[in-house]
């Protein structure tokens, strides 16, 4: 396990890969009170006259999915996340195989944090979600 001064720029995390299956998806947005509201979540059909090739993703449920990359690396580190921005290029599809990369993009030690750059790709190596994660580390 790494130590905040044993990371470098650079260092990758990952990848993950993670099969979404479309009962999972209706779960998640049922759940979270979505599945009545926005049946692009929930239903091929719904989605497909919003004008999406089938059902997606809640924005969401793919941000968890790519903080889940991150705090597995941080594992049982004296850190945690404290931020997480992500940008949404194309429509998460479930009933496919995901990919979830990431790579450390900047280290602060002054304020013991790195900078994360994370992204989910498709089976296409299209990128569907990019964002950015901040890990601050506690002084040992």
């Amino acid at each position: 396990m790494s130590s905040f001064e044993e990371i470098n720029i650079g260092d990758t995390l990952g990848p993950l890969e993670l099969f979404v299956s479309k009962d999972q998806c209706r779960a998640y947005a049922k759940l979270m009170g979505m599945g009545e509201i926005a049946g692009r979540f929930t239903d091929d059909e719904a989605a497909k006259k919003e004008g999406l090739p089938g059902m997606i993703l809640p924005g969401n449920m793919s941000l968890g999915l790519l903080s889940k990359l991150v705090t597995d690396w941080i594992g049982a580190r004296n850190a945690w996340l404290s931020r997480m921005s992500t940008t949404y290029r194309v429509p998460v599809q479930p009933g496919h195989t995901i990919t979830i990369h990431g790579f450390i993009t900047n280290k602060n030690p002054a304020e013991r944090t790195a900078e994360i750059d994370v992204w989910m790709e498709n089976e296409e190596a299209e990128r569907l979600v990019t964002g950015t994660a901040t890990v601050e580390f506690r002084k040992s």
